[in-house]
């Protein structure tokens, strides 16, 4: 294995568990300061906790799904994109859904 592909993996890792812990932190902790304000401006108080959830979950598909396809690119596979498209597509959605019922749009 070429060092080139194993500083890929590596990179690769490293972004999915970064995204991993920031959704956790977004989730388990309520810490919605860690993204930009004007995505929570609008929430409500008692729809926090559910807006927190969704969109560290989102986060965390995405991460996900990027460390996944640090293993398929380590393995060598053909379909290493797949769960990486997949991850971020579904957290995408995820988010997306999230900032238009809880705060009334993406950018508010």
């Amino acid at each position: 294995m070429e060092i080139g592909m194993m500083i890929g993996c590596a990179i690769e890792y490293a972004t999915g568990i970064a995204c991993i812990v920031l959704g956790t932190m977004i989730w388990k902790k309520r810490k919605i300061s860690l993204i930009h304000d004007y995505h929570y401006r609008n929430v409500k108080q008692e729809d926090l906790s559910a807006f927190a959830r969704s969109i560290g979950i989102g986060i965390i598909l995405i991460g996900a799904g990027i460390g996944i396809t640090g293993t398929l690119d380590l393995l060598g596979s053909s379909f290493w994109w797949a769960p990486m498209l997949a991850g971020f597509v579904f957290g995408s959605v995820i988010i997306f859904r999230a900032l238009k019922k809880y705060n009334g749009s993406v950018f508010s």
